[in-house]
């Protein structure tokens, strides 16, 4: 349901960037793993940044990499299978569970987690492998939001990232070695048994 709109500009500037051919080429090479659903629609389930991105670039047609044809359910027997698959993740940016008639039917209408967006970057810099998992990024946003405010996140963005590949390599933001501003609003704690993510990931 959301995307880090940071992390969109950030893929926005780069595909912006390239030639003309060059963004032929990047779009032929990078297509988009998707399920056909009810009425011939395509739900893709990973790469939302970059389809956001492409989509506000105007870059047109895309290709897809098709994981199963769930076309024959209806919309709620649809929601539920994928439900069931791991290929659909309902959650708003605030990290609460929503009912599947509110997801987006776009890519435009998903809305802005600063989360998703320290996810990625945390990624980026080494904090944790890219995962085969459907929606691996998803989870480690809602595992950063449990452990740093967002006061942190937005208020402090070096520190959240320094603080975040901390957390994710070795389960504990160790906070005493922030600045002491950001220690206050950190709201880090040690990993717990809920954890969506295993520390075997860093």
């Amino acid at each position: 349901m959301t995307v880090g709109f940071a992390e969109v500009a950030l893929k926005r500037k780069t595909f912006r960037a390239l030639s003309t051919e060059g963004k032929r080429r990047f779009v032929s090479e990078h297509p988009f793993p998707a399920v056909r659903g009810p009425g011939g629609r395509y739900y893709i389930t990973d790469g939302h940044h970059l389809g956001r991105a492409l989509l506000e670039e105007g870059a047109g047609a895309a290709k897809i990499s098709l994981l199963g044809d769930l076309s024959h359910f209806d919309a709620p027997a649809f929601w539920r299978e994928m439900d069931q698959r791991g290929l659909s993740f309902p959650f708003d940016a605030k990290g609460g569970r929503q009912p599947f008639e509110n997801m987006p039917r776009s890519l435009r209408e998903m809305t802005d987690d600063p989360y998703r967006s320290l996810a990625a970057q945390v990624r980026r810099a080494g904090g944790y492998r890219k995962d085969s998992i459907p929606f691996a990024e998803f989870k480690w946003a809602e595992y950063f939001r449990r452990r740093l405010s967002l006061e942190a996140v937005n208020g402090f963005p070096e520190l959240a990232l320094q603080c975040a590949r901390k957390l994710a390599r070795h389960g504990t933001a160790l906070c005493a070695q922030c600045d002491a501003a950001f220690s206050k609003i950190c709201g880090a704690r040690e990993r717990t048994e809920d954890d969506l993510l295993s520390s075997e990931n860093g």
